[in-house]
């Protein structure tokens, strides 16, 4: 039987790597995105040219509504689902001060990161309950988050708050799936090469030129999709509810 996965927010930046990487190790991929398909046309026919076996399903993770009829969707069309991976988000408009942060930016940026991915994992894993294990497990959940669950930022202080909620999601998730055989990771990118980055690149160009991480260079999707890949694989039985930091070592602290 086939290899399945659902990545939210798959048609570009680091989704797009995890789909890459998903479907090079023979997943067939559900990609969730809140726009149209047609946004993604070029994306979906060249994974599909290179032979990978990917559709597409649109849907907002901001409305729950729209989460369990994503999860349906894709567990009818899929037959099961091996794999979600939580990993559609948005940032801040406007990168604000934290004394002038609007309620309207917490409640986007909280209610999209944080509760999309609470309500995404809820669903997934009712359906992951109702499927028999394959290789020793029913389901494997991998939340993307950030650097910015443990890293301050105070002029995007809503975004370090929501991506902090998804570090507890993961452990809550994992404590209460383990008996069922779902495994549930975090994965914490660093300075990703992505669309959301592109806008403060020459601030990040610096960080790197003056040895603000070990490993010298930006992240790229490709290096989150491999380790998403890695959790899926089947090696890490005796493990859930870690944090896996893919961020050139920004993560330590140096004299």
């Amino acid at each position: 039987m086939e290899k399945t996965a659902l990545v939210t927010g798959g048609g570009r930046g680091i989704g797009l790597g995890v789909v890459r990487a998903l479907a090079a190790e023979d997943y067939t991929v559900a990609i969730t995105g809140s726009s149209p398909e047609d946004r993604y046309a070029g994306t979906l026919e060249a994974l599909r040219n290179e032979g990978r076996k990917v559709f597409y399903i649109q849907g907002d993770i901001s409305d729950t509504a729209s989460i369990r009829r994503c999860a349906e969707d894709a567990a009818d069309r899929l037959g099961r689902i091996d794999v979600l991976v939580n990993n559609a988000g948005v940032a801040p408009r406007v990168r604000a001060d934290l004394l002038e942060m609007t309620e309207e930016s917490f409640d986007r940026v909280v209610g999209t990161n944080t509760r999309g991915t609470m309500f995404m994992s809820q669903a997934v894993a009712k359906q992951m309950l109702a499927q028999e294990p394959r290789d020793g497990a029913r389901g494997v959940i991998i939340n993307i988050s950030s650097v910015s669950a443990f890293i301050s930022s105070v002029n995007r202080g809503e975004y370090c708050v929501s991506k902090a909620g998804i570090s507890m999601l993961t452990k809550l998730f994992a404590d209460r799936l383990a008996p069922e055989q779902i495994y549930v990771y975090e994965i914490q990118p660093g300075i990703i090469q992505t669309d959301m980055t592109a806008r403060v690149k020459e601030q990040y160009d610096a960080f790197f030129a003056g040895g603000g991480s070990p490993i010298a260079r930006w992240g790229l999707p490709e290096d989150i999709g491999r380790a998403a890949a890695a959790l899926c694989s089947g090696s890490f039985r005796y493990t859930t509810g870690q944090a896996v930091r893919v961020d050139g070592g920004m993560h330590i602290q140096r004299l």
